[in-house]
């Protein structure tokens, strides 16, 4: 494991991503999720632009890289509360009822 240095700000908000080397067919990711909510951010958030660009790629990633056909199917996501919230429209990134999905 790499000794990272992190930079550290008192109540601050951090991000941090997570590749596996077998990325299809693999569910290592989704069975822990729980113990990943838990790990410690790589990426300092600077600020709400920066905040927003993170969240935006958080909840497109399942699309983007397949799983799913919608943003709102993928059932990890704290974007469903987000719609709930009024934050994001439940049809956001294209994700409607024909599957019609990001594109990079």
């Amino acid at each position: 494991m790499p000794d990272y240095r992190r930079a550290w700000h008192p109540g601050g908000t951090y991000f941090f991503t997570v590749n596996l080397l077998q990325r299809h067919g693999n569910d290592l990711l989704t069975r822990h999720v729980d113990v990943l909510r838990e790990v410690d951010w790589e990426h300092l958030i600077r600020d709400e632009v920066d905040f927003r660009a993170h969240m935006d790629y958080v909840h497109i990633n399942p699309l983007k890289h397949g799983p799913v056909k919608r943003v709102t199917d993928w059932p990890y996501s704290t974007f469903h509360r987000l719609v709930e919230k009024s934050v994001y429209p439940r049809d956001w990134a294209g994700g409607d009822e024909d599957g019609v999905g990001y594109v990079d």
